[in-house]
């Protein structure tokens, strides 16, 4: 969300404008979904989104993937269980029927508005990202990991198998048998 000078936002529209965007997401596809026709479901007007917003697909990015306590980063001592719980936390924020109906038209806006990419990256870096980031670099400290791993291309695994995984398979149903799969898959490939 972008901040501007002037009085302080009442954050009732805030919320208003997510639920709205949510729902209308899942209802009508990234496609059809408009500006217009959130403010009409929020009860509010289009200036007053775009006062907040940059643009619909920074909107629709804060309301498929709030960082909140659900992308929290696990960091205990047992390394296998945190992936696991990485793995799972993935699963969840991407089987969302809100995330589902968000991500191809992000994906879409996002390969021809460069701008766009990096302000949605940067919604996560110093978040979950960063957690994930400071989780490896601690199991790297720990031999726990290979000192050569790369944070950033395991969040891309985990996101990236996700993704995949929830594409091909449909229904969306990836279950902890898969978790699990997945999770020894990433740390064998990690472990030193």
């Amino acid at each position: 969300m972008t901040t501007a000078p002037g009085r302080p936002r009442d954050r009732r529209i805030d919320r208003a404008v997510l639920a709205a965007t949510a729902e209308l997401l899942v209802e009508t596809g990234y496609a059809d979904l408009t500006v217009a026709g959130i403010a009409a479901r929020a009860g509010t007007t289009k200036p007053a989104i775009y006062r907040r917003w940059r643009s619909k697909a920074h909107l629709v990015h804060e309301a498929a993937f709030p960082v909140d306590d659900r992308m929290e980063v696990p960091h205990t001592a047992e390394l296998a269980d945190d992936l696991r719980t990485m793995v799972r936390t993935v699963v969840a924020v991407f089987s969302d029927p809100v995330a589902r109906a968000a991500v191809p038209g992000l994906m879409g806006e996002m390969t021809t508005d460069p701008t766009l990419h990096a302000a949605l990256l940067e919604r996560f870096q110093a978040g979950p990202i960063g957690r994930v980031r400071e989780r490896l670099a601690a199991a790297v400290a720990a031999g726990q990991a290979r000192a050569d791993l790369d944070p950033d291309a395991f969040v891309e695994a985990i996101g990236g198998t996700t993704l995949l995984a929830l594409l091909i398979r449909g229904d969306g149903e990836l279950d902890d048998t898969w978790i699990d799969h997945t999770t020894r898959l990433l740390l064998e490939g990690i472990a030193p």
